[in-house]
């Protein structure tokens, strides 16, 4: 009996393994963390390298002598130096003046419900043909106009922590800017035309 308190004290006071036990509980928690914040530091750095480079564009984009496929290559050049394997799409929509951009064409409410209804009246200032929320044109405009110009990049995320939680593995960072055209001509005229259908 004697020897079995023995034993068991001496046990009892040996701590040698602790340490061993104890990362093995905390091990996966901090290397989850650890990936959590690599990744999140990661899409940081992506998001500023994209956010620049598109700035960049821009400013090149508004003068008459550079094409949208210089612009988007530029952007394409700034961001496979930090991920070659993400998708890249572009996006232009231009306006007469900053006061438009965003801006719904305006309708005749002859119902009073502040929607535009079908039958009432909108001028189509886009020349599409149809009522726009926004009145805005895609593609690069001319003189003077004013482009919003947006890149979108999607990619794998690098470590499998969010899949882990249960949450998407693909990242989508946007960067945007905002441009007024040289005024290498003079502005074209834009007509809105009275539709009512």
């Amino acid at each position: 009996m004697k020897l079995h308190l023995k034993s068991v004290r001496l046990l009892h006071e040996d701590d040698r393994g602790a340490a061993l036990m104890e990362f093995a509980l905390l091990s996966p928690l901090f290397f989850l963390t650890m990936m959590g914040v690599f990744d999140i530091g990661y899409g940081m750095y992506a998001k500023s390298i994209l956010q620049g480079s598109v700035e960049g564009a821009g400013r090149l984009a508004a003068l008459e002598s550079t094409t949208t496929s210089v612009t988007d290559q530029r952007v394409r050049d700034s961001v496979r130096q930090i991920n070659n394997d993400g998708i890249l799409t572009f996006k232009r929509v231009y306006y007469q003046n900053y006061q438009d951009v965003s801006v719904p064409e305006d309708f005749t409410d002859g119902n009073g419900n502040s929607a535009r209804d079908a039958g009432e009246c909108f001028i189509d200032r886009n020349g599409n043909g149809v009522w726009d929320q926004d009145v805005g044109v895609s593609g690069r405009g001319g003189a003077q106009d004013v482009v919003i110009y947006t890149a979108t990049l999607k990619y794998d995320r690098l470590f499998p922590v969010w899949g882990m939680l249960n949450q998407s593995q693909q990242q989508t960072l946007t960067g945007t800017t905002y441009l007024r055209n040289q005024p290498f001509s003079a502005q074209a005229a834009r007509v809105g035309v009275k539709i009512c259908t």
